[in-house]
């Protein structure tokens, strides 16, 4: 080979060969594995020689000792709580008074390594905010996955458990350095079949192989179970012989798997038998449930999410019904809750149940699979809603009284506190079906563990253990990622606009959608409420009174349509187009000028992420770059269809100094997406 071949050759691997193709299967756990660090440890176990072995072979610093103790320092922190103390070129201790905390300890050190962070001198004390922090697959026993994104089930029945697939191993290391500790394997809308007993032994085996990393698993159930599986004449929850099928179930799964979590329950929700049905409340169907786990030390985490068809504000349905029951729920059930009255919009209020049960356990369910903003097709960072909704003031025990507080234990000291992320993980080889989703897998697991962290934080720790570290790639990735989700919001429902989706999948516009015999509450016209006057859901006093559910001096806030948040003000008002906002715009121009802002920060998107190219490798670039194609296109469509639809009501010009629609509005009705193309 001659000098200049070799020289041509040479060039070509500094500048661009040396990006060694990624699919994104290893998600943000990249870091080399030819360490031969010095790792010693007091005690032996599963969980210990796990996190001996990621040491071992990661770690690049001085000799570190894992100590498992239950000294007076360590019992002051929860279970899962760690010290890491020493200097990085001398030598550090992780002490904990579990295994599983020695391992979170291990992944602490690691992270710190991977995102170049903190000084060599180390003095760190971890506690998780949260001591459940569950993953919710809403996984279908044939491998289906709804609302999921990232092609099929990772969990494959047919095949267990005879065959086991090296994912789940995957996995449960992902989620362990992300602290998450539970997860409930199968759809809420469940199929009783997950409690037979050819099921539970393949739960079992995997079970088997979350333990040592110190996840539970939990299961879904059907309330009918005992009639379909048992042959029983019904599920009556009051009903000896129903009370005693479920007995016997629980014995039979703590036989199998003495660690199993518990139970989580979709109930007289959306066709879903429960409670109900015989005349019984839900604290009657969550009570038998947690009183059959009692013994083994399970729990029962029961969906409030609830509604009913009529003329009932759907936002107001979930309230209605629990809050008379506050206090009459056992304490080992936990009533799951999500984040908004409605359901998992891209923005929502917080529901006023925090704050508003103050005798039982709630548990925050957020959305991490982005069934409303775009599927896996566009880039979505979630950690800014989360973020708000964690912050948002409850008004309960006063000022500062911030969901969080309600939820994890700081005002109520409750024997539980959890919270709950309905999984965006697939069969996909980089997981979530887009390279970006994987951030809000790592930022769930990252809030769920201490929701003091920051949006920014977390962005950056994710972006330099998934990409580089390199600040020119940084820098302007973390503000692209955090300015994501507002930009979704604009582009898609501003102001407080909700649940304007097509018919039957919840991924375009679709807010003339009118399908003869359907619930109201099912269709676009309900939420948005657009006519000659104006737009929006009256929530006041006046209207459905949805306010008066809040704690003053919220309350009285967003009845004041002068000062309700403007990013929320048409969930709480129906307002005139020609009302005058803040910065001086009509509602009708502010409403335009938000759809455009979306839509130009798409197209900046584009550019910010085209100028990243010569910082990664090929295939993750062409991936994320496709997908911003589709993500400009998409936020195009929403503006053109929300816009012209909604001009048919104010009857007044869009603006002269925004982009003008480039589709008619019947053409675009007659849009009917195959969703065979966006799963």
């Amino acid at each position: 080979m001659n000098r200049t071949v070799l020289y041509i050759l040479l060039l070509f691997w500094f500048s661009e060969g040396y990006l060694k193709a990624e699919d994104g299967g290893r998600l943000w756990l990249r870091a080399e594995t030819t360490a031969t660090a010095q790792v010693t440890t007091n005690r032996k176990s599963p969980t210990i020689t796990i996190a001996v072995e990621e040491l071992k072979t990661q770690w690049k610093g001085a000799p570190v000792q894992l100590v498992l103790k239950r000294d007076k320092e360590l019992l002051g922190l929860k279970k899962d709580g760690y010290i890491i103390s020493g200097d990085k070129q001398k030598g550090v201790t992780v002490r904990s008074a579990s295994d599983t905390g020695l391992l979170y300890g291990a992944y602490h050190l690691l992270r710190l390594q991977e995102t170049q962070n903190g000084s060599d001198r180390l003095q760190i004390t971890e506690s998780p905010k949260y001591d459940l922090r569950l993953l919710n697959h809403w996984d279908n026993l044939n491998g289906t996955i709804e609302r999921g994104y990232a092609g099929h089930s990772i969990w494959k029945w047919d095949e267990l458990p005879e065959k086991i697939s090296p994912r789940y191993k995957e996995y449960a290391r992902a989620n362990a350095s992300i602290g998450i500790n539970g997860t409930v394997l199968n759809n809420v809308n469940a199929s009783p079949a997950i409690l037979t007993s050819d099921y539970l032994q393949k739960v079992k085996v995997v079970a088997d192989i979350l333990r040592p990393y110190g996840i539970k698993v939990y299961l879904s159930v059907n309330f009918s179970s005992p009639q379909i599986l048992g042959g029983l004449p019904g599920s009556d929850p009051l009903e000896p012989t129903v009370q005693q099928w479920w007995r016997d179930k629980a014995g039979e799964i703590y036989r199998l798997i003495p660690d199993f979590g518990g139970f989580l329950v979709k109930a007289n929700s959306e066709g879903q038998p429960g409670p109900q049905d015989y005349g019984r409340t839900h604290a009657d169907g969550a009570n038998m449930l947690a009183d059959a786990l009692k013994p083994y030390g399970g729990i029962v985490m029961w969906r409030a999410f609830v509604y009913n068809p009529g003329n009932e504000d759907r936002a107001r349905q979930a309230y209605m019904e629990f809050m008379p029951l506050d206090g009459k729920f056992r304490e080992n059930v936990i009533v799951q809750v999500k984040n908004g009255p409605v359901d998992f919009q891209p923005r929502e209020p917080f529901s006023p149940l925090f704050g508003g049960m103050e005798h039982t356990a709630l548990m925050p369910e957020l959305q991490v699979t982005q069934e409303y903003l775009g599927f896996s097709n566009h880039l979505v960072f979630l950690a800014p809603q989360w973020k708000e909704f964690f912050d948002s003031d409850t008004y309960c025990k006063g000022e500062g009284s911030t969901v969080t507080k309600t939820t994890d234990g700081t005002l109520f000291p409750h024997s539980l506190n959890a919270i709950a992320g309905v999984a965006n993980i697939g069969q996909d080889i980089n997981w979530c079906g887009h390279h970006f989703a994987q951030a809000n897998w790592y930022a769930f697991g990252r809030l769920a563990w201490n929701h003091a962290l920051t949006a920014d934080e977390i962005a950056e720790e994710w972006l330099r253990m998934t990409f580089t570290q390199q600040d020119g790639f940084i820098i302007p990735m973390k503000q692209m990622m955090l300015d994501s989700w507002k930009t979704a919001v604009n582009y898609m429902m501003p102001l407080g606009l909700h649940h304007i989706f097509a018919w039957e999948h919840h991924y375009g516009p679709e807010p003339w959608c009118d399908i003869p015999g359907a619930r109201p509450d099912w269709l676009p016209r309900y939420y948005h409420n657009a006519d000659e006057k104006g737009i929006g859901f009256d929530r006041t006093i006046h209207g459905s009174g949805a306010v008066s559910q809040y704690h003053s001096p919220l309350r009285e806030q967003l009845n004041d349509i002068e000062t309700c948040p403007e990013d929320l003000l048409l969930w709480f008002h129906h307002v005139p187009w020609d009302y005058r906002m803040k910065n001086s715009r009509t509602l009708w121009d502010e409403l335009c000028y938000r759809y455009d802002a979306g839509v130009q920060q798409v197209r900046e998107f584009q550019k910010i992420w085209d100028r990243m190219e010569s910082y990664i490798d090929k295939e993750r670039f062409s991936h994320v770059q496709s997908r911003l194609k589709i993500q400009s296109r998409d936020a195009v469509w929403w503006k053109d269809a929300c816009l012209l639809y909604f001009q048919t009501y104010s009857g007044k010009p869009i603006p002269y100094d925004i982009e003008r629609p480039v589709h008619e509005l019947d053409n675009l009705k007659k849009i009917k997406l195959d969703m065979k193309h966006h799963n």
